[in-house]
């Protein structure tokens, strides 16, 4: 019987994934036609259903936000080097998507090798990822940094308020804290620029309130939808979060990547990344082989499995408890709290 907890040799893991990592020509071009194409048509739709309802355009906006978050999964591969064989061809359809997706190509393609080569070390939180408090981290804040973390993991703020705000605004510059992305400064204001420059165009055919009017539910839907599915894959209940010194690849990989096993229609709009385990154990995979690599063998159904339903209870978790090893909620913070106020009381009287 395979087990995650045993099967560390590089070659055994090599042997399984090996095949499903190479790019198929006539799979990309269909994926960048079945993801391009319908955006730009419901786009379109969304503008004349203007003049019929504006609920009808809310309506469409689902589908089109659906589409970018597709379009962003093909910028994901392109950033790994896994949609197409041709590091240029990466790039090139890397950067168009990013103009869709909002978000600076080149920029976020750094970070995000970051995160792949950190994700599960407590010592790397926040670089690419939500950031966690451990709840020792949490106990040495004081009331207003508690405050402030509480808010920032609120779901209101965390996936609505938050996500609008990143792509909108924030990714259109790039952080001053980013010193080690220094030389990638500029790429992201070429990216604002192009976005500027389309939306300039787009707001002269068809004027600035059509403009915002099918453009915002678009960003907002498929931000916050975004938001999600990246919070999603690493946080929940019994993620896998470890110091540098015992701190395991394969491990992180794949007790620290969710599968997010969704309906077959959500699963192709978010391109496969609900097979975030695989992802994680090799980014050389691209998207359309993720679930074949999936089925290829037992040992990738032993890790974390999320539903649609059971992710949601993933969102009132808040802080890393190193003691028990998982992610738990302030709910369960504070009954750990009682615990101990109660454990010192009793101490104090047996005293």
């Amino acid at each position: 019987m395979f087990s995650i907890e045993t099967s560390f040799k590089k070659s055994f893991w090599d042997n399984l994934i090996a095949k499903y990592q190479h790019s198929s020509s006539g799979k990309s071009i269909w994926q960048l036609c079945n993801s391009f194409i319908p955006f730009i048509i419901i786009w379109g739709l969304m503008y004349l259903s203007l003049d019929v309802s504006y609920w009808l355009t809310l309506l469409l906006a689902l589908p089109a936000a659906g589409f970018v978050v597709r379009i962003f999964i093909i910028q994901h591969d392109c950033g790994h080097g896994s949609f197409f064989k041709s590091r240029r061809a990466n790039d090139t359809w890397g950067m168009i998507c990013s103009i869709f997706s909002l978000t600076p190509y080149h920029h976020w393609r750094k970070k995000h090798a970051i995160h792949h080569a950190s994700a599960g070390k407590l010592e790397k939180r926040g670089i690419g990822d939500i950031y966690t408090m451990t709840v020792d981290e949490f106990l040495q804040q004081s009331k207003w940094a508690r405050l402030k973390y509480r808010l920032y993991r609120n779901p209101i703020i965390l996936f609505i308020v938050i996500p609008f705000i990143l792509f909108v605004i924030l990714h259109r510059f790039p952080f001053p804290s980013s010193k080690n992305l220094k030389n990638l400064h500029p790429t992201v204001y070429y990216t604002t620029l192009v976005i500027l420059a389309l939306s300039a165009g787009l707001i002269w055919l068809i004027g600035w309130q059509a403009f915002l009017l099918v453009q915002l539910p678009i960003t907002f839907v498929a931000s916050s939808t975004g938001t999600w599915l990246f919070y999603v894959q690493h946080q929940f209940e019994d993620t896998y979060w470890s110091n540098d010194n015992s701190w395991d690849y394969t491990l992180a990989a794949l007790k620290g990547s969710s599968y997010y096993k969704l309906p077959k229609v959500l699963q192709w709009f978010t391109g496969n990344i609900g097979f975030h385990h695989i992802h994680h154990l090799s980014p050389k995979i691209p998207n359309y082989h993720l679930e074949k690599c999936h089925k290829a063998s037992p040992v990738f159904q032993e890790g974390p499995i999320l539903t649609l339903r059971s992710s949601f209870r993933s969102m009132f978790l808040r802080l890393w408890d190193e003691k028990q090893n998982k992610l738990i909620s302030f709910h369960h913070f504070k009954r750990l709290q009682l615990e101990t106020t109660g454990n010192q009381l009793g101490r104090r009287k047996k005293i």
